[in-house]
């Protein structure tokens, strides 16, 4: 299994950016399809973003297109959430999810798709 850690979260002001970081640790680290939801308080766990195996291909959510992108460095075990052009309603825990599949173009969309997570990190955007 994988052990995520994320890091990076904070506060900072609308129009501003901040990128988010996950570690992993355990199996090998490019046999997973990375992901990154986020929750609100008082909403479901959404999905922002995610990354195939190889880093080859990545997908992010509409309402973060065009601010948000997605990387991995299988070299380093991490992958990365750069967050540009933030906005109020971006504030949220943010997390980190893997999920093992055999295909290198895997992408997935649903949280409960993944079958492992991180403990999260606050991300507040300030108006």
């Amino acid at each position: 299994q994988v052990q995520l850690v994320e890091s990076g979260g904070g506060l900072v002001q609308a129009g501003g950016s901040l990128s988010v970081s996950c570690a992993a640790s355990g199996r090998t680290f490019s046999a997973y399809v990375m992901g990154w939801f986020r929750q609100a308080p008082g909403k479901e766990r959404e999905f922002v973003a995610t990354i195939s195996r190889t880093g080859a291909i990545t997908s992010v959510a509409e309402s973060v297109k065009g601010r948000f992108t997605i990387s991995r460095d299988n070299a380093k075990n991490t992958v990365t959430l750069q967050m540009d052009r933030l906005k109020p309603e971006d504030t949220a825990v943010y997390y980190c999810a893997a999920d093992p599949d055999p295909d290198p173009l895997k992408l997935r969309y649903r949280y409960t798709e993944y079958d492992y997570w991180g403990q999260g990190t606050q991300v507040t955007v300030s108006s």
